[in-house]
Formats: C-alpha cells, sequence, structure tokens
C-alpha cells in the first residue's frame, strides 16, 4: 500500500459529555471529560494510522503546550509528523467539544489567525505516483493545499478533498485540482443549492462533477452516503446503525478511512481510476465513521484493521 499525504488542520480538543443542552445559557455539570486530538486533518491521519496505513501529516502548529500534546496524540496514534512543523510564536488551535447522551455535539473552535501561511518548507518533491496513493486536504490551510495538490496532479497522483461548512466559497479554485471531492450534506447544500432527499443529492454531486473532478460525494449522517462519478456510476450506502457516544470527528474517519480504501487499491468490478472499487470504498469509509461513534472524542473510537474486518463481516451474514 502506497503512503496517503493529509494535509490541514491539527488541534487539541476539550470534550465534555453532558445529559442535554440547556434551553437557555446556564451552569451545566459535566458527565465526563477528556482531552483529545482534533482536527480534521489530523482526526483523518489517526483513521488512517489505526487502519494500518501509512500516513503523513503536513500541517502546523504554535510553539505551547497545546502544541506539544497535539504532536504526542498524533505520534501515540501512529502518524508521522516529521512535517508537522511548530511555529514558536504562534497558537496551537484548541477546540471545546460539547457532547450529550444522544451523541450529538456542539463545537467551539479558536485558531491563531496568525499562525504562518506560506507552504514553500513543504517536501513537494516526495509527491510522487511511485510513492504516493493520494493526496487529500480539509481546505483549511490553502497554501499547503494548493502547492500539494498541484504538485500531485503534475505527478498524476490522486487527491480527494473534504469539503466542510467554511470552504464553500473555495471551490471554484480547488475543484479543478480535485480527482474526489467528498461533501458534507451542509457544504454541499451550500455549494449547489439546498437539499431534498437522495434524489436531489445527485442533482447537486452533477453540479460539483461539471467542474472536472472524477467522483462527488455527501456524507449524510444517519441519512447515509450518496456518490456520483464522471464516467456514470452511481451509489448510496446506508449508514451502519451503532448507538452513538460522541459523533465527533465521524466525518473526518469516513474521510480518512475512503482515502485508506483507495490507497489501497484493490481491483474490484466498478472500479475507478485508481483501480479501487469505490461501492467497497464508501462502505468501509461508512464502517469506519460507524465505529468511530462508539467513544468520546475524535479518536478513541477509530477502528483498527482487524475490528474493523470483524464489523464488515459480521454484517456480511
Amino acid at each position: 500500500m502506497k503512503k496517503i499525504i493529509c494535509v490541514g488542520h491539527a488541534a487539541l480538543d476539550y470534550v465534555y459529555r453532558i445529559e442535554s443542552f440547556p434551553p437557555q445559557p446556564m451552569k451545566v455539570r459535566s458527565l465526563e471529560h477528556i482531552e483529545s486530538g482534533g482536527g480534521m486533518a489530523a482526526n483523518a491521519s489517526a483513521a488512517i494510522a489505526r487502519l494500518g496505513g501509512d500516513v503523513e501529516l503536513w500541517s502546523r502548529v504554535g510553539g505551547d503546550s497545546a502544541g506539544e500534546r497535539i504532536l504526542k496524540f498524533l505520534a501515540g496514534d501512529g502518524v508521522d509528523i516529521a512535517h508537522v512543523r511548530t511555529f514558536p510564536h504562534a497558537r496551537s488551535s484548541t477546540s471545546a467539544v460539547i457532547v450529550d447522551q444522544t451523541g450529538e455535539r456542539m463545537i467551539v473552535g479558536e485558531r491563531d489567525h496568525a499562525m504562518p501561511l506560506d507552504a514553500d518548507w513543504l517536501p513537494l518533491q516526495r509527491i510522487t505516483a511511485a510513492e504516493v496513493g493520494v493526496v487529500m486536504s480539509d481546505l483549511r490551510w490553502l497554501e499547503g493545499t494548493l502547492a500539494a495538490f498541484k504538485q500531485a496532479r503534475a505527478q498524476g497522483v490522486p487527491t480527494l478533498i473534504d469539503a466542510d461548512l467554511g470552504s464553500s466559497g473555495l471551490m471554484e479554485e480547488f475543484l479543478p485540482l480535485t480527482d474526489y471531492a467528498i461533501f458534507s450534506a451542509p457544504a454541499l447544500d451550500a455549494f449547489a443549492g439546498a437539499d431534498d432527499g437522495a434524489a436531489h443529492n445527485r442533482s447537486q454531486l452533477a453540479k460539483v462533477l461539471e467542474h472536472g473532478v472524477r467522483y462527488a460525494g455527501v456524507t449524510r449522517g444517519a441519512g447515509g452516503y450518496v456518490w456520483l462519478t464522471a464516467d456514470g456510476q452511481a451509489g448510496e450506502q446506508a449508514a451502519f446503525a451503532l448507538d452513538a457516544v460522541d459523533t465527533t470527528g465521524a466525518g473526518d474517519a469516513f474521510h480518512g478511512a475512503f482515502a485508506w480504501a483507495l490507497a489501497s487499491g484493490a481491483p474490484a468490478a466498478g472500479a475507478g481510476a485508481s483501480g479501487a472499487n469505490l461501492t467497497e470504498c464508501a462502505r468501509v469509509a461508512s464502517a469506519v465513521a460507524a465505529l468511530k461513534c462508539r467513544r468520546l472524542g475524535a479518536r478513541a473510537g477509530l477502528p483498527t484493521r482487524a475490528e474493523l474486518d470483524e464489523f464488515l463481516h459480521a454484517r456480511a451474514n
């Protein structure tokens, strides 16, 4: 299996579980609290590493205690952090994550807008078709993404974006450099108009394909996953039913697992340009996202390859 490179955001999450969200601002007692690694690209990297993939995160942190914790969590998750640069005078990203008893969450995040943006230090020459299977991004570091995607396109390496809220205005610039564009439902609505079910999702995804991508998909939480390709393939994947403890990072896990399945490239009927079975990619990613929700925090529930195989085998019979 080739290496996967994830470009984007790394953060430190302070996660609090509560009974329920109050109807108005007030003091609420926490039932449980943990500190966890966070950030979309960082969480996707952790999902890949937990599955046994070879993954590098290209990102930035500040020279503070939060940055030290971010790096420690990533290294513990098995992510290659050689190209996560520490900027001594910058502040690392942190988030307060409030989770209720149903697994729904509210996130309040803070990022240092003075964090250096330049990407001229990235080892772009390492992105080659011989070594790298996928380059993915959460569009949270635009300069790094643009540099990495241009190199990937020049080398014939597939690119994948995690399009979430806040990134819709960036699509015109990045979609022409993207092979696989996977949106959250709110982000797809913001880009292509309001949603009205799976049939309308396909018309929305068709608009995405007009920008030159090979594959467009949308994650819809409990509503499952819908996808469409430029060569006429289409599919839906139902969400796997599990009692959710915390949905934080489920979308990140989905994107990481999808990239891992693409990079695995197992030939099968319905294969995309990478050689991976696109139906199986969706199934694997949906299973990993569901399993992630078993535990509090964005990473504690991420499955190993053995756990994933056991989960999928049990649901194949």
